[in-house]
């Protein structure tokens, strides 16, 4: 740390750290030496606004914000020097600590850049200084993505989550395909369709359709209350211009980013605009986790004939029968199964069920390699692998789901 205060001599700092006191954050200390050598000097919080409000502080790439749950009761002047840096073309990473999410929400609002949370990671922050300093792109041709219109009519769309009880049960590759293969429904009106990547640190729908994560995703989430129609479908891009798509964020935010009011409108919303909403939910439990469980008409539980699957659903039965959630909506999903042939595989999953007390309903087959080389290439399985066995699977469901919903409509 070349200096406590910065002065137009020391024309080599080109960063800052901005805190109440830097030395209760000794790992950014040690990562700011690290990265920027002597070339970095530190402000207090009171400093902060006046130095960066002066010419010689043009020069600076950057200035680290590092605040804690304490600095809360002064977030009006760390919104200030945000402010401030943003107006001298500098900019912000935010380092915090135990800070809440309406709060980290409303100063990523403002501008900041990255967001790190403390302690740091190992080689966050040299990470998030190169993307700082990666000139942005040029803007890039236009995607083969079309615009996606809000419905003229107001509908009152079905909504179907799909959740993994464990890591790798293929949770996604299902709510692509499901999505697609509804898409694809034949009649006298093709459904429209959209799907929700709900996983906003780890999402992997774009990918398994070989989409771009859009900023207007973060845009939309950071600001849902505000969120109207147009709004929503303007953050939508189209899969071959049937499936519209919300992709998780270009950025990892945290999981409790969203609230359950901002949860719940945004799939009112989806439901006015589309007759199916397909959510793919992260594998971790929310704070607007209930919110889906009791909006979606079918919640499918992705598990394996694996102890892992075993002991969350156990768990997870528990937690929601403790909460008085509407366990029972769930619908289990056994993918991988064994074959019809394999005798002691079905009698290991009639075990399975019992002992769990639930009923496993589906029983989708081990697709191979085929299943993985579709998602690696961005494509649902209809379009690269039409004849796989878990993509027949999937057709059954999709259409078994479509002709139920339009005998309801059809009784309604």
């Amino acid at each position: 740390m070349t200096s406590v205060d910065p002065t137009p001599e020391n024309a080599q700092i080109l960063a800052c750290t901005i805190s109440r006191d830097v030395e209760n954050f000794d790992l950014l200390i040690e990562d700011m030496e690290t990265v920027m050598g002597e070339a970095w000097g530190d402000l207090s919080l009171d400093e902060a606004a006046a130095f960066l409000s002066q010419p010689e502080a043009s020069g600076m790439e950057f200035v680290a914000i590092a605040m804690d749950d304490s600095d809360e009761e002064v977030l009006p002047q760390i919104e200030t020097i945000i402010s401030s840096a943003r107006q001298a073309g500098i900019k912000v990473i935010l380092v915090t600590e135990n800070v809440s999410a309406n709060h980290l929400h409303q100063l990523l609002r403002l501008g900041a850049e990255e967001f790190l949370p403390y302690p740091l990671p190992e080689g966050e922050l040299a990470s998030a200084v190169a993307r700082l300093r990666t000139p942005a792109p040029e803007p890039a041709a236009p995607q083969r993505v079309g615009k996606v219109a809000p419905a003229k009519i107001s509908t009152d769309g079905v909504v179907l989550a799909v959740q993994g009880m464990a890591g790798g049960t293929g949770s996604t590759t299902m709510a692509v395909n499901l999505a697609w293969e509804l898409a694809n429904m034949k009649g006298d009106h093709q459904p429209r369709v959209a799907l929700l990547d709900m996983n906003h640190q780890f999402g992997s729908v774009a990918t398994y359709l070989d989409l771009p994560r859009r900023d207007a995703v973060h845009e939309l989430l950071s600001d849902v209350e505000a969120m109207d129609d147009d709004a929503f479908c303007a953050s939508l891009v189209q899969f071959e211009e049937k499936l519209n798509v919300l992709t998780a964020p270009p950025d990892i935010l945290p999981m409790d980013y969203l609230t359950q009011d901002d949860v719940t409108h945004m799939i009112e919303t989806a439901r006015q605009n589309f007759d199916y909403v397909v959510i793919d939910m992260p594998s971790v439990i929310t704070q607007w986790t209930d919110v889906v469980l009791n909006t979606a008409h079918v919640y499918f539980a992705m598990l394996e004939l694996e102890m892992r699957s075993a002991q969350n659903t156990l768990r997870l039965k528990r937690v929601l029968q403790a909460e008085d959630l509407p366990f029972e909506k769930m619908r289990f999903i056994l993918n991988r199964a064994p074959k019809f042939t394999d005798l002691t595989g079905r009698s290991r999953i009639k075990r399975l069920a019992e002992s769990l007390g639930i009923s496993i309903e589906v029983h989708l087959p081990d697709g191979g390699k085929p299943v993985m080389q579709a998602c690696d290439h961005g494509q649902p399985l209809a379009e690269s692998a039409a004849k796989n066995p878990l993509r027949k699977e999937i057709v059954k469901l999709a259409t078994q789901l479509h002709q139920l919903n339009q005998t309801t409509s059809e009784a309604a």
